[in-house]
């Protein structure tokens, strides 16, 4: 079981630090799915992926691992009304369907529970 959650904490780790850093290299796709009622749009864009980024690579140090994870989580819920939005006016790129929209906003609790994973006591 040791090796699994080390594999798959790398695993996650360098999930979130690809996608914190297609927040720089790829933004429009970012601003894209931005709800309108959220201010200030290339801000947030920027500073949810310097988190995403961060709390990655903090995954691995194992000192930090549990406050990554706790970061982690506390970001997957504060970008879910940008997954919402995405869904309830069919956003996606490259585009995606409508059943692929949505089925991603159940996925993001999926998301959530392999983060709170690594919040164990055994987080590794």
């Amino acid at each position: 079981m040791y090796w699994l959650k080390i594999g798959t904490l790398i695993v996650m780790a360098l999930f979130y630090m690809w996608t914190g850093t297609r927040h720089f290299t790829h933004p429009e796709f970012y601003l894209r799915i931005m709800p309108p009622y959220i201010p200030a749009h290339e801000a947030m864009v920027a500073i949810s992926g310097v988190a995403e980024f961060a709390l990655g690579l903090a995954l691995l140090v194992p000192n930090l691992r549990v406050y990554a994870a706790w970061g982690l989580i506390a970001l997957l819920i504060a970008i879910f009304p940008a997954n919402v939005h995405m869904a309830v006016n069919k956003i996606g790129s490259p585009p995606l369907s409508e059943l692929a929209l949505w089925v991603r906003l159940p996925l993001q609790g999926v998301l959530i529970a392999w983060a709170w994973w690594y919040t164990r006591p055994d987080a590794g």
